[in-house]
């Protein structure tokens, strides 16, 4: 009997700042996988696969009941074709984003990485492990200014992390959006959380009730900004 295509989902993390718990958010991504323990791989080539990084990541999913695991690609890199399309849940870290997605084409991580999606794994990820499945990014992968960058186009439209914990953000984003520079934004704040199901916004998750998620979209002249609804605030199962 025809079971249909699986359900593809993408979890989107404005990021964590030094207040956000990420367990709520990290769990919340577990809880989105097909199996109940869950392989996790991670991905964090945004910044250089740093060691600190990848320990961090260990740390924190290795309280969860999953199975993680990390990819380098400025390591001894694995058979990509093999590895990555076999997880339940991949998980992209923060850093410079394009300088990430130059690496992945070298690799050709952006067309197994939408072969895994299309197979039921769960993609997520925070900051340039956000704004990388969308069409355009808000990235400050360039020292001097925040920009509109070409991401994998998973996604429809822009998205924008950091959006309550970096003041540059909000003005950059309503000035790109203004000069049709970036067309309707996701923009959100430190410890939220955008889940897309197929293509089309599911609902946005928070661990902090102050923070929230904004759609910014030009209208006339000018860039309009609107709350979205917040569906729900995750505290930490222990």
């Amino acid at each position: 009997m025809a079971t249909g295509r699986p359900t593809r989902h993408i979890i989107a993390i404005g990021g964590f700042s030094k207040e956000v718990d990420p367990a709520p958010l990290d769990q919340y991504v577990l809880a989105q996988a097909r199996r109940s323990r869950p392989s996790i791989c991670f991905l964090g080539t945004a910044s250089g696969d740093a060691e600190s990084y990848i320990q961090k990541f260990y740390a924190a999913f290795g309280r969860q009941s999953c199975q993680p695991t990390h990819v380098p690609l400025f390591g001894r890199t694995p058979d990509l074709k093999r590895v990555l399309p076999a997880q339940d849940l991949i998980y992209v870290g923060g850093g410079n984003t394009k300088s990430m997605l130059a690496t992945w084409r070298e690799w050709g991580v952006p067309a197994l990485l939408r072969r895994a999606w299309m197979g039921g794994t769960v993609l997520a990820g925070f900051s340039a492990g956000a704004i990388c499945w969308f069409e355009t990014g808000v990235t400050d992968s360039w020292a001097d200014r925040l920009a509109a960058l070409p991401c994998l186009g998973f996604l429809p439209d822009a998205a924008c992390p950091h959006y309550d914990s970096e003041a540059d953000r909000r003005p950059a984003v309503h000035r790109l959006v203004s000069a049709r520079q970036l067309p309707a934004t996701l923009a959100l704040d430190d410890g939220v959380a955008a889940h897309f199901v197929g293509r089309r916004l599911f609902r946005v998750v928070t661990s902090r009730p102050s923070a929230g998620a904004y759609e910014i979209r030009r209208t006339g002249s000018r860039s309009v900004e609107r709350p979205l609804p917040v569906d729900g605030h995750l505290s930490a199962q222990r």
